[in-house]
């Protein structure tokens, strides 16, 4: 999962609103930052690097990146993507020189691939698919062989990409010296949204807006754009300092017209963003009223008493004391959340992950010492975690530990961008409900089950018919997945996962000397080949 935002200012420095942007968009993603930013002249100037905003964008940094419009995206390792080289967003000069980000995943990668050496004849260096997926922009753009071209020669390139590319992606991308273009997968299964503000000083001929897309409605919030508004599915956007167009260029049949990934509502996004018309934060209550329900059915009615309830921090919370609330049982927080470890969730490797567990939480035995302990957390993945967690609450003295998990049990594969390749790193995968607990060790474990957990959602937006739910049903909305794409996929996670573990060995023998390695340039011209700007040869 990864978080993407552009803004297009009529004058000022828009560096500064995309670092702001990038830092309200870290819970997606923790392993690398990046900026490009376009000045007079269509110069580009970027700054990127593996990394935690903070470590990647310092204040000389910042100011070298001129122009008043950019692309930002912070990003999370997922399979076939680790080196540095991957931190985006990318950049191709030909043709006009355009920069682009993107959130999700294809699932045809091969095949476009292959059409791209043959065809096309454009050379991809990285195993990333959103380079994949800029060359595609890129060729059908060249396509036009025009000197100059205009927004309906973008539509169109969009289009074809977008019938070309089958997966989940959100992209944002910019054009030198022309401006910014935004869209979202025919499924609408990964969110993008757009907001505007009135623009303090607006240029000679424009319409006096500055505009700003971004993966969550908070940015805009926190930047002072209002009127957020998600793009449709099969939207795109181009937006200029005199015109903002936005057209629906393709169209799924029912019923698969409009599915965004329900997960996000789960997990991944912040509880004060609205995506696709749903209030995070309320849709979370609604799966505390339902999931305490289950409880009550499933534990409290087969005669088991529950003390307390806990939230394992942070993304349960909402949840959690909703559901405490509904069958008047007392929450208390029994964890202490050390805020300087980022989210396991999305750290590169199993060791790690449990490792920084328990330097992430603290139990306090006062909530737990003789008590029989309701846990509440978003989600089960691996089980690494709740197995520390449930570990964590004996020790500190608690009699019984029963888990509830506000997701369904997930069993299969995320195509789209979640990483999630491998199905028998979860916990869930060919387990029955009572060998999941026995695996994570609680006494017993309480699933959300998948139709209540859309009613959670569904209820904030009725218009929303039907969600990506792959992770808990097995039904891929965009089709082109089968068995032999999912062992691919995990074939190939099992060699990055060995080339990672490699790769940490030698960080942590080296560490001493170690420092972070920022790629910053500019200017790098639009109309040039930057060459060996990010350590390759292009």
């Amino acid at each position: 999962m990864c978080g993407i935002i552009a803004v297009l200012l009529q004058q000022g420095h828009a560096a500064s609103e995309l670092h702001e942007g990038l830092g309200l968009l870290q819970h997606r993603g923790q392993d690398a930052a990046g900026i490009v930013t376009c000045g007079r002249g269509g110069r580009f100037f970027q700054c990127k690097a593996n990394g935690m905003v903070r470590d990647v964008f310092e204040p000389h940094n910042l100011a070298n990146l001129q122009g008043s419009m950019g692309v930002g995206h912070v990003r999370y390792p997922t399979a076939g993507s680790f080196a540095h080289s991957e931190a985006q967003p990318f950049y191709v000069n030909s043709p006009y020189g355009i920069v682009f980000a993107h959130n999700g995943n294809t699932v045809n990668q091969d095949e476009l691939r292959k059409m791209l050496d043959s065809e096309a004849h454009r050379h991809i260096n990285t195993d990333s698919d959103s380079e994949l997926l800029l060359n595609l922009f890129a060729y059908h753009l060249q396509s036009t062989g025009k000197f100059r071209i205009n927004e309906e020669d973008i539509f169109t390139a969009i289009q074809r990409l977008m019938q070309e590319a089958v997966g989940g992606y959100a992209c944002v991308a910019m054009l030198a010296g022309f401006g910014i273009i935004a869209f979202r997968d025919p499924h609408g299964i990964r969110p993008l949204g757009l907001s505007k503000r009135r623009a303090e000083h607006a240029v000679e001929g424009g319409h006096g807006l500055d505009y700003c897309f971004a993966s969550e409605s908070v940015v805009g919030d926190a930047l002072n754009f209002e009127n957020f508004e998600d793009l449709r599915p099969g939207e795109a956007v181009i937006a200029t300092k005199t015109s903002l167009t936005r057209r629906t260029l393709v169209t799924i049949p029912e019923p698969n017209t409009f599915t965004p990934d329900i997960f996000e509502y789960v997990y991944f996004a912040r509880p004060d963003s609205v995506i696709d018309g749903v209030s995070v934060y309320r849709s979370r209550m609604a799966m505390g009223d339902r999931l305490a329900e289950q409880v009550k059915r499933d534990l409290l009615e087969a005669g088991e008493q529950i003390d307390v309830v806990i939230p394992v921090p942070d993304t349960s919370r909402v949840a959690a004391l909703q559901l405490a609330q509904c069958l008047h049982i007392p929450y208390r927080e029994g964890f202490v959340k050390n805020r300087y470890v980022g989210r396991t969730f999305i750290m590169p490797g199993q060791s790690v992950r449990r490792k920084n567990v328990r330097r992430k939480l603290n139990a306090m035995a006062l909530e737990f010492s003789g008590k029989n302990v309701l846990l509440v957390d978003d989600s089960i993945v691996r089980g690494t975690t709740s197995l520390e967690i449930i570990q964590m609450a004996r020790d500190a003295g608690a009699k019984k530990v029963f888990m509830a998990s506000c997701a369904p049990p997930i069993r299969f594969s995320n195509v789209y961008g979640i990483d999630m390749p491998s199905r028998n790193e979860l916990v869930a995968h060919n387990r029955t409900i009572e060998q999941v607990a026995e695996t994570i060790q609680a006494d017993a474990v309480v699933y959300q089950s998948l139709e209540e957990l859309i009613k959670s959602v569904q209820s904030l937006n009725p218009a929303i018919t039907k969600f990506d739910c792959s992770v808990f049903d097995g039904v891929y909305v965009t089709g082109g997945v089968d068995e032999a794409y999912l062992r691919h996929l995990e074939n190939v996670r099992a060699d990055n996962n060995k080339v990672k573990k490699a790769a940490q060995n030698v960080a942590i023998a080296a560490q001493p000397e170690a420092e972070t390695t920022t790629s910053c340039s500019g200017p790098m011209n639009g109309a040039e080949d930057i060459g060996l700007y990010n350590g390759w040869s292009r």
